[in-house]
């Protein structure tokens, strides 16, 4: 009876901390709110794509070709007969599995970068930063097409490229944390108490800098979905037969859109939708989150 009264009360802090984030936020960021609820639906609509998904996305019917929106095709179809609303989803699904891998790569470089930079400071940092900002003064769009040019198109090269991408731009952001972070008394302590780096890194500076982190993981998705719509517009994203929205935009949606319009309003519209909605999620939950911000009292 001992053992079970200690341990109950373990796992109601958590549940309660869920619950009291989620009604702060459906309570003060309605827009934060309402970004989330879409975050999920995308999320769960490319996760279950094979489920949802009436027909496949490369299921060809030519007798049904350039059909409009109606009630057994939800979005019509394409110059081949395909089902649109099916092809959504399973770009849905390339999006989740890109977008969500190469925000965590850009994350975690991020998150080395700065970190280490910021707390050693010195000549190191000076080094590092001439380095970012070396890396920061090309456009985005020129060293993605060059380096993909090079590498070849497909899943694996576009999430490694967007991963180091916006990892190494990102890298300012948690440096600047680190080195506000840095100067509190809690971190002097464990100096004087002879704690190794790594510790002080991983136990001191880390958990404290996770609000932002957080929120930039959160832009970092967006962004690369944006991007790698980008790329299969231009032909140097996920090659076809592979559905992604950037690709309907440039194949089908722009040869056929005179004839059948939805070819590039429904993936352009997924593509606007869904970035807008993890914006103004990533802008709630950094109001929600940050200490100095008003909505995280």
């Amino acid at each position: 009876m001992t053992s079970l009264a200690h341990t109950a009360p373990a796992a109601a802090p958590v549940r309660s901390g869920l619950w009291n984030f989620l009604v702060r936020l459906f309570r003060d960021k309605p827009l934060g709110a309402f970004g989330f609820v879409v975050c999920v639906v995308f999320l769960f609509c490319g996760l279950f794509a094979d489920l949802l998904a009436p027909y496949g996305f490369n299921q060809i019917s030519p007798i049904n070709r350039l059909k409009p929106p109606g009630e057994k095709y939800w979005f019509g179809t394409d110059n081949l007969g395909r089902d649109m609303f099916s092809r959504i989803l399973y770009g849905a699904q390339l999006s989740v599995i890109i977008g969500l891998s190469a925000a965590a790569l850009a994350t975690v470089v991020s998150v080395v970068i700065g970190v280490v930079s910021g707390y050693l400071g010195g000549k190191f940092d000076m080094v590092v930063q001439r380095f970012v900002d070396g890396w920061m003064a090309f456009p985005d769009l020129v060293i993605l097409i060059v380096v993909v040019s090079v590498v070849g198109p497909g899943m694996g090269p576009v999430i490694v490229i967007l991963g180091l991408l916006y990892g190494i731009g990102g890298s300012r952001i948690v440096r600047g944390a680190v080195l506000s972070v840095r100067e509190n008394a809690y971190v002097h302590a464990a100096q004087s108490t002879g704690a190794s780096l790594p510790r002080i890194l991983w136990k001191h500076i880390l958990p404290n800098v996770m609000a932002p982190v957080i929120v930039l993981f959160t832009t970092r998705v967006g962004a690369v979905i944006l991007a790698e719509s980008g790329l299969a517009f231009l032909g140097l994203g996920v090659p076809p037969p592979a559905p992604t929205w950037g690709g309907m935009l440039s194949g089908s949606g722009r040869a056929f859109m005179y004839q059948g319009p939805w070819l590039a309003l429904a993936p352009g519209l997924c593509i606007t939708i869904v970035v807008y909605a993890i914006n103004v999620f990533g802008d709630a939950l950094r109001d929600l989150l940050d200490p100095r911000m008003r909505g995280s009292r």
